[in-house]
């Protein structure tokens, strides 16, 4: 697979354990590290089945069981961006299916250093021009948080802390 091929099949590649976003396997799908980031912890609820489109698509149990995922990953991400980033507000979880045909989950965190005029709008209205920012690029300086992101997620599931699946980062 091609350095950024997995990002045309996220989950198919996170099945696979060729996905290097993933931070840790959940009960229902996959948390990942978000491609951007320009609010430091960003990250994503994928779920296991890409044919799911839409929360309604899984049966009572399974859109319990993404949500209490997509609650673990906020949790974990409020938690490890209060002892990791400077300036931690709060976090936003959303659940849009606007533009990717699988479900799939945001967590954004916020911060109190975001420009005024932005602070308190969804995160979708920062110019465009930020998403595709080289310095805003999931590279190896934001290690730290993603495995603080995942030692949360194992503090939360009582598991310890373990590492990620191969492949998965």
């Amino acid at each position: 697979m091609t350095v950024s091929a997995w990002r045309d099949d996220r989950i198919g590649s996170a099945l696979r354990g060729e996905n290097p976003a993933v931070m840790r396997r959940l009960d229902s799908g996959f948390a990942v590290i978000g491609d951007v980031q320009f609010l430091p912890g960003y990250s994503v609820l994928l779920t296991d089945d890409p044919a799911v489109q839409r929360l309604s698509d899984l049966p009572r149990s399974g859109r319990l069981a993404f949500l209490a995922d997509m609650d673990r990953l906020g949790e974990a991400v409020e938690r490890a961006c209060r002892r990791v980033e400077s300036g931690f507000r709060r976090v936003n979880l959303e659940i849009l299916g606007n533009a990717d045909g699988f479900l799939h989950a945001h967590v954004w965190p916020r911060y109190e250093w975001e420009p005024a005029e932005l602070v308190r709008l969804p995160v979708w209205l920062y110019p465009r021009g930020m998403w595709g920012e080289e310095r805003y690029a999931l590279g190896a300086r934001h290690d730290p948080l993603r495995e603080a992101i995942g030692e949360e997620l194992d503090r939360l599931s009582g598991q310890g802390v373990r590492t990620a699946p191969p492949g998965g980062g």
